[in-house]
């Protein structure tokens, strides 16, 4: 028996990659494919007043979302939306793979209480945005960008070879990584090779004993804060913001010690590949009948 799959992808998350590892699951498939414009075109926050409550981000207009799945039975998006409204049109559809960390364009509560299945891919980008992490710290510590800036806007910087207003190396820092899940422990195997002191704090998260034996240490927050010199959240290195794109006039793009990105810790080329081939062995494992391994 063919089975129908619908694949929403996107200029990052390339509809081609779902395909390729997609048609590696031994079997029958009829497959669909539609690239969305994001990153070239903005998200829509479900704080916009979209109506499609339950959903924190999304891409596409509900109505043609709908129409492009049809009868498909598994939908493979990145940024598509489902909400309860869609689910009542969609009758056929019993598993949605999500190729993100958390499913937050799909209204998980109506995809519960229908029965559909949810998968997810978390982790997919921990690699990419540990090392992201590590070169956020050095463009800070070592006035990668500050540097970079004035030279931009024809001023040459040589103060900043003074004792008193050049970087320190991390190799006498003190660095404190707050988070020990997915990419909090990669940036600290990373951050070892620095030969810094390192402190983690993550109340559900117990060291590595390969992390301990090498002298990381794992203290409460206040700790932490006080004797640091760098400090790095999961998330949040002024890389992600609440609102996307931030206004204009917003302080923080003003200033010229705070280095900002456009949430693009993640963007890797591992990440994409990464994230399709986790959804396509959960949708092998459904199409086998076999316990789902990333069930939301």
């Amino acid at each position: 028996m063919t089975r129908r799959i619908a694949v929403i992808g996107d200029r990052f998350m390339l509809p081609s990659l779902f395909v390729e590892a997609l048609e590696k699951i031994p079997a029958a498939l009829d497959i669909r494919t539609l690239e969305q414009p994001w990153p070239d075109e903005p998200m829509v926050h479900g704080y916009a007043g979209t109506g499609l409550y339950g959903l924190k981000e999304f891409m596409g207009d509900p109505d043609e979302i709908v129409e492009f799945i049809g009868d498909a039975e598994i939908l493979v998006t990145h940024l598509a939306p489902i909400s309860a409204g869609m689910l009542e049109r969609l009758p056929e559809l019993k598993l949605v793979g999500v190729s993100r960390g958390g499913p937050v364009n799909i209204d998980m509560k109506a995809a519960k209480a229908r029965g559909v299945k949810v998968v997810n891919a978390p982790g997919r980008n921990a690699s990419a945005v540990a090392e992201f992490t590590i070169g956020a710290i050095l463009a800070e510590t070592r006035l990668i960008t500050r540097g970079h800036t004035s030279l931009s806007q024809g001023q040459w910087r040589g103060d900043l070879y003074r004792a008193d207003l050049t970087g320190r190396e991390l190799s006498e820092m003190t660095v404190g990584v707050i988070g020990y899940g997915h990419v909090g422990s990669k940036v600290v195997r990373l951050l070892k090779a620095f030969g810094c002191r390192i402190l983690v704090t993550d109340p559900y998260v117990q060291l590595d004993p390969a992390d301990s034996a090498d002298g990381v240490q794992q203290v409460a927050l206040e700790t932490l804060l006080a004797e640091s010199d760098v400090v790095t959240l999961r998330g949040a290195m002024l890389e992600t913001f609440a609102v996307e794109p931030p206004p204009e006039d917003w302080p923080l793009l003003k200033l010229p010690n705070v280095t900002l990105t456009p949430h693009i810790a993640g963007a890797s080329v591992k990440t994409v590949t990464y994230a399709a081939g986790l959804i396509a062995e959960d949708v092998r494992r459904y199409l086998a009948g076999e316990p789902l391994l990333r069930l939301c």
